[in-house]
């Protein structure tokens, strides 16, 4: 495996969702989420080195798929694989959760899966333009 694209596209997909996911639940959807989450689940103040993490995280798990198995390079390809990725693993987590916890309600789980398809879908499209240049 090519070590510096899987780095770059890493790091550039942890960008990605750290900023997508601030603009979509930090500011645009707060009061949707305010108003579908469960009871006793709210966090006061937040640490973000464990939320960058996970970002992180994600992005690198796009990343090796793209190199090692899927051969993805492009922006189109790389929406598509990761809102496919982004969608089947979101709807898993949130259901799971919404069956086993209070975090949030049924409402909530299925336009999150929705919301973060989207996001995962974009940050695919960055992770493939970023594994797609240079030299191979």
């Amino acid at each position: 495996m090519n070590t510096k694209k899987f780095a770059l596209g890493t790091l550039a997909g942890g960008v990605v969702y750290f900023l997508l996911g601030f603009v979509v639940y930090a500011v645009l959807l707060t009061d949707f989420y305010a108003a579908h989450t469960g009871t006793g689940m709210t966090k006061t103040e937040m640490q973000f080195w464990p939320l960058i993490l996970g970002q992180l995280s994600q992005a690198a798990l796009l990343s090796y798929i793209f190199l090692q198995w899927a051969n993805i390079k492009t922006f189109g390809n790389g929406l598509t694989a990761g809102a496919t990725v982004g969608f089947l693993m979101t709807l898993g987590f949130n259901m799971i959760m919404y069956d086993t916890s209070n975090v949030m309600d049924l409402t909530g789980a299925i336009v999150d899966t929705f919301v973060y398809t989207v996001i995962t879908g974009l940050v695919g499209g960055v992770v493939g333009a970023v594994l797609g240049m240079g030299k191979s």
